[in-house]
Parts: structure tokens; sequence; C-alpha cells
């Protein structure tokens, strides 16, 4: 008789995973810190390009916290010699980048903790009037305006969710039924597009205006809409006749708008948020810089008797962690480009790219290819931009490109796609609740990396040069 195998405790298997990842880490920094130096990267560069491809090791493993991890990163910048200095190593936390975020992070902790938010979400629910055609459209409708006042799209889905598992309940939608799949997947992947579209939307547009250069909210607004909505609609048509047999369900009862009266803390937070937006709106007659409105908008919500928020209450609120990754993020990039590890990545992408060299769009091509499949080892969109960005600026420029549309187009591919339900903290609150399997999630990210990759071509190309934007200079 078979002796049956003993079951391998959890801790055992989570302990050896633990251990493979730390070994994997560290393996990658010592073998690009002590491999013989590539032809043409400085002896810096290759220290800088170790504490990065470490960096990255450990915000795809999670082994730690993604901040501490930032933290790691600028100490050994410091220590091995690949910064000049502190100043260079902590440049990214004096980025006006970095305190933009934390503007916009308070006021979306401020209008969720005023009740606004859910009232909003509520409202776009209720119009949907019992049709599950309604429901999914409008949904898709809310994002934008929802952005406004929620930049994060984790933030949205925090509230969005639970709002829309109860339609569901509500209507009697089970959990597993092609509808519910239709909406999981819209909040966990076209959710996010939404937000990249505009400058205020969280992290991802934050830091890919930090590494392009300085690029006010209109003028990202004018640049970036058209891609992403197109993405989003198209997107949305293909999730619609993916799940098309759950848009037939007939719910059991429908939800009706909140008639409750507003709130004093609503209403002091809806003014807030309008007239942040109103700034952000018109920052090509003011041309502030949008760090400035985000923190007028968090000095307003935290005044006695003006905002909603304590002081406290913002500490225990706000999100450090996403502040401290994003400036770190800053850092590396920033040291990329000043030991020449962009410029030298660059020039062998160039290299392997010399068919299509000289056309500007068979570059793009080749470079949203590779990048592609960068994305797919880097769930981390703050360590991707941070890592693909300064170098599809450097290759544009060593080819006499237009930088600008170039970062755009990464970013674009890059944000486009969530490969895996653990791939960002909005993708893992969303897919929580298990009704999409890894595969369905894996599926939608290759049909949307090919509509991004074909839209950015067809449409964005063009657009953008129609707007003075052209892929090639002069």
């Amino acid at each position: 008789m078979r002796t049956p195998t003993p079951a391998v405790p959890a801790a055992s298997r989570l302990d050896r995973r633990t251990a493979t990842h730390a070994a994997i880490a560290v393996a990658v920094y010592l073998g690009l810190l002590l491999a013989p130096l590539p032809a043409n990267l400085p002896d810096q560069g290759q220290r800088v390009l170790a504490v990065v491809g470490l960096a990255v090791v450990l915000w795809i493993t999670e082994l730690i916290p993604n901040a501490v991890t930032g933290l790691l990163a600028v100490v050994l910048l410091v220590l091995t010699g690949a910064t000049k200095d502190i100043n260079t190593a902590l440049s990214g936390f004096a980025s006006p980048t970095s305190y933009f975020l934390i503007g916009i992070l308070g006021l979306g902790l401020g209008v969720t903790r005023s009740g606004l938010a859910e009232r909003l979400a509520r409202w776009v629910t209720a119009w949907a009037k019992g049709s599950p055609r309604r429901l999914y459209w409008q949904m898709l409708l809310s994002y934008p305006p929802m952005t406004l006042i929620l930049p994060s799209a984790t933030t949205r889905g925090a509230i969005q969710i639970p709002v829309y598992d109860r339609v569901l309940d509500q209507w009697g939608v089970p959990d597993n039924h092609p509808f519910s799949k239709a909406v999981t997947q819209s909040l966990g992947s076209l959710n996010r597009l939404a937000s990249t579209a505009l400058l205020t939307g969280g992290t991802s547009p934050v830091v890919a205006a930090a590494l392009l250069g300085n690029i006010g909210w209109g003028r990202w607004f004018l640049l970036l809409a058209v891609p992403f909505y197109a993405i989003m609609i198209i997107g949305a048509v293909g999730l619609f006749l993916w799940y098309r047999k759950g848009f037939r369900v007939t719910p059991a009862r429908t939800v009706v708008a909140d008639a409750t009266p507003w709130t004093a803390a609503e209403l002091r937070a809806g003014a807030i948020a309008l007239l942040t937006a109103g700034l952000w709106f018109t920052d090509g007659l003011h041309h502030l810089h949008p760090s400035i409105p985000a923190l007028l908008a968090l000095t307003l919500l935290l005044l006695p008797k003006v905002g909603v928020l304590t002081w406290s209450e913002f500490e225990r609120g706000m999100n450090w962690s996403t502040f401290v990754t994003l400036a770190t993020s800053l850092s590396l990039a920033n040291a990329m480009v000043d030991a020449g590890v962009a410029s030298w990545m660059a020039d062998g992408i160039k290299v392997v790219a010399g068919p299509v060299a000289a056309s500007p769009l068979g570059t793009l091509a080749a470079l949203m290819l590779a990048c592609l499949g960068i994305r797919l080892f880097v769930p981390s969109i703050v360590g991707y931009l941070a890592f693909v960005i300064p170098v599809a600026v450097s290759l544009a420029l060593a080819l006499g490109y237009n930088p600008l549309p170039f970062g755009l187009a990464v970013l674009i591919m890059g944000d486009s796609v969530v490969f895996y339900p653990a791939a960002g903290t909005s993708g893992v609150l969303v897919y929580a609740k298990g009704n999409v399997s890894g595969a369905e999630v894996f599926r939608l990210a290759l049909l949307m990396a090919v509509m991004a990759f074909v839209v950015v071509l067809l449409i964005a190309a063009p657009y953008w040069a129609a707007i003075g934007e052209p892929l090639r200079l002069g």
C-alpha cells in the first residue's frame, strides 16, 4: 500500500518562497554589480544598474514593503557610490511631484470621509433603473468625472466595489455570473485608464509627468485623453461582447437614489473639490504647478470649521508608503540618467532595432513591444515607469526623435494592461472576491495590450503630430 505524501505546512511553503525571492534579489544585485563591465557603461552606471535591478526585483516579489525597498535603494545609491552625493539620491523627495501626490491623496481622503464619494456612487448606480446594460455603460461613463474628486483608482475602487456589489446582490446576480464578471473586469482593468488620462489621476501620471518634465494639467489631458479614452471604450465594447450573455439578466429589484439631505461636510468637500478641479483646468491661464492647487485643497480640508479632516485623521489615513515609493522611484530614475545608464540601454535598443531605426513609427513599435515584455515581469507601475521612461527618452534623443511621444507611448503600453489579479493595489482590491480567474484576467490583458499598441500607432501618433508633438523633431 502506497504511503501518502505528508502535506507541506503553509508556513513552510511561505518560508521557502521568501528564501527563494531573497536569493533571487541578492543574485540579481551581485550579478549586475560584479559582472564584467559592459562596453560604454561607466563604473558608476553599473552600480546604479545593480541598485535599480535589486529594487525592481523587490518590488516584483514584494519581499519587503514597497516603501522599505525604496529607502533601501536610496541608501545603496550612496553607500555604493552610485550617486555623487546624498542630494542626488534624495532628489525625488525634493520634487514638487511628490508633494502633488500628497495633495491629491489628501483630497481623495477628505471626499471619502465626508461621505460625498459614496453619495455620488449611489447616484450613478440608481440611474441604471434596473437595466444591466445601462448600469454597465453608466459605470464606464462615471470613471472620468469620478476621477476629478477621487484621483486614485484604488480609492475609487474602495468606494465603488461595495456599492456595485450591493446592487448585484439586490438584483439577485451571483458572483460567478457573466454580468458580475464584466463589472469586476471593468473596475479592475478599465477604471485605471480614466485615472491616467488626468495628471491628477494617481501614481502613474504623477510619476510619468515628473520623468518627462513639467507638463501642465491641461496639456496632459490634451495629450492623453484621446488615446486612453479610446482604449477604455474599445475595451468596454470587448468586455460587453465577451460577457454578452450576462447582460440578459432580469433584476429582482432596483436601487433608488439617495434622497437624504446633503451634510455640511459633503457640501464643503464638494466645494473644495470643484475649486481644485477649476484651478487644474485653467492652469494655462495662471501657470501654477499642479502641486499648488493640490496642496491648497489639502490645506482647506484641514482648516478648522472649513475642512472636513483633522490633522490626526490625515496622518492615519494618508498612504505614506505611496509617497515614499514615488519619491524613491524618481531618485532612481534621476540616477539612471546622471550615471549614463539610460543612454547606454537606449544604445542597446537602437542596435537591436537597427532595421527599423530609420523610421520613428517602426522604432516606436519596437520599443512598445520591448516594454510590454518588461511590464509582464514588473507588476509595480512605479518600478516599470522609473525603468523604461528614461530609456525611451534617451533612445528618442539618440535617434533625433521627439522624446515626449516616446515616453507617453511606453506609459500607455504599461498602464493599459493588468496581467494578473495581484498586479498592484487596485487590482488586488477589485479581484479579491475571486469571481474572475487569473486566466480571464490575463486574457483581457492580452486584448488590452493589442488595443493599446494599435491605438498608439494609428490614433495617438497622428493625433500628437496634429497638436504639435510629432514623432520626429524638426
